[in-house]
């Protein structure tokens, strides 16, 4: 197994309401909806990672203001605060048989309890202290507006002492489970790219540009790189 020096965090975005999970140890995988920050459709993104024993280290993050699930129609969906376990959302939206079955039925209460089985609760990347967010290396959203907010977020944080750069890259993906899958191991691949640089800081610009053109070959992919710091 190889040694993992960088701390990975990756945003995945949906449509309608985002979910996160922790697959590859301590690789950072957060989500955010236009609405919320816990999102059904693009769930595929987190969910078809690769799970190898590959060393990363893995977190996740919102970047919504609350968790929105979708509910029994659009104008119902089951909100929860950020902090919420998974445990308490997944007891919420099984009280009766009749709710039970919905909500397997969209996917919901699957997608609580495999969260549960890796965190606690969703966290939210804006409520995260500057000193915990220090320790992310690379930032990886899946849709620009969420890539932007995290640029935003870092740049209007105090600096730290230390100031050190972390990596906020887009790799901007369609909301539909066969985009989902193939970004997933884009990312994966990404990552490991970056994790066996000798100088993260001097050198990921240019591979992140070499890894778009090598990528453009086989699928349109879509990538953007900033260096913030913190």
């Amino acid at each position: 197994m190889l040694s993992c020096r960088m701390l990975v965090s990756m945003i995945c975005v949906g449509s309608n309401v985002v979910c996160v999970y922790i697959y590859i140890y301590l690789l950072c995988v957060g989500c955010c909806h236009r609405h919320s920050p816990l999102l059904l459709s693009r769930r595929h993104v987190a969910c078809r990672l690769p799970r190898p024993n590959s060393g990363m280290r893995v977190e996740s993050y919102g970047t919504g203001t609350q968790v929105r699930l979708p509910g029994k129609s659009s104008m119902e969906p089951r909100i929860f605060k950020f902090g919420t376990p998974y445990s308490e959302m997944y007891a919420s939206m099984s009280a009766t048989p009749e709710d039970e079955a919905f909500f397997v039925h969209n996917g919901v209460l699957q997608l609580c309890k495999r969260g549960s089985s890796v965190k606690l609760a969703p966290q939210r990347w804006q409520d995260t202290p500057s000193k915990a967010i220090q320790t992310h290396d690379v930032v990886i959203a899946f849709e620009e507006r969420i890539y932007d907010a995290v640029v935003e977020d870092l740049q209007t944080r105090e600096p730290t002492e230390d100031f050190k750069a972390i990596h906020v890259i887009c790799l901007d993906t369609k909301d539909n489970p066969h985009e989902a899958k193939l970004q997933g191991r884009v990312a994966l691949e990404l990552c490991w790219l970056l994790e066996q640089t000798e100088d993260l800081d001097a050198e990921a610009a240019e591979l992140v540009e070499r890894f778009q053109d090598e990528q453009m070959t086989h699928t349109q992919i879509k990538v953007l790189h900033q260096i913030c710091y913190l």
